[in-house]
């Protein structure tokens, strides 16, 4: 009897599925330009495999380009138009474009002190980036 209620809610119940970059994508895109990002893989395959000429793809590449510069622009100019009527979603725009993302994280150095500066933190990610790509010749020749 239980089970039955239970199949009889799953049935009655609708439940909402979202895929995960499906419900996450900004605001503002055009349906007509979403289908030009789409549009933009199949000539980077083309061109990957050479059945294309860099130049057709580079074309494509810029319309896309162009098309999200603009439309951004269009977003942040209604946004500003409307921001008597809707302060909610200007101000939401607003608070979006002010979080600062972490560059990088805290690093430390050879002897485990925290580095803090930019110019330590360059200093011991270089000394990493010469090591992993420095190749030796003994190693090579044997």
């Amino acid at each position: 009897m239980l089970s039955i209620s239970i199949q009889l809610q799953e049935l009655s119940i609708h439940k909402c599925k979202k895929s995960g970059k499906e419900g996450k994508r900004p605001a503002w895109p055009s349906q007509d330009l979403l289908v030009k990002l789409k549009s933009k893989t199949e000539p980077h395959r083309e061109w990957k495999q050479g059945q294309v000429s860099w130049e057709e793809y580079r074309d494509t590449a810029q319309l896309c380009r162009d098309g999200i510069r603009k439309a951004k622009v269009q977003l942040e100019l209604n946004l500003a138009k409307d921001a008597k009527k809707n302060r909610k979603s200007f101000y939401r725009y607003v608070s979006q474009k002010r979080k600062v993302k972490e560059s990088i994280r805290t690093l430390t150095n050879t002897t485990g002190k925290l580095i803090t500066t930019d110019k330590e933190q360059a200093e011991v990610l270089n000394n990493l980036f010469a090591s992993v790509f420095t190749c030796s010749l003994s190693s090579r020749t044997s």
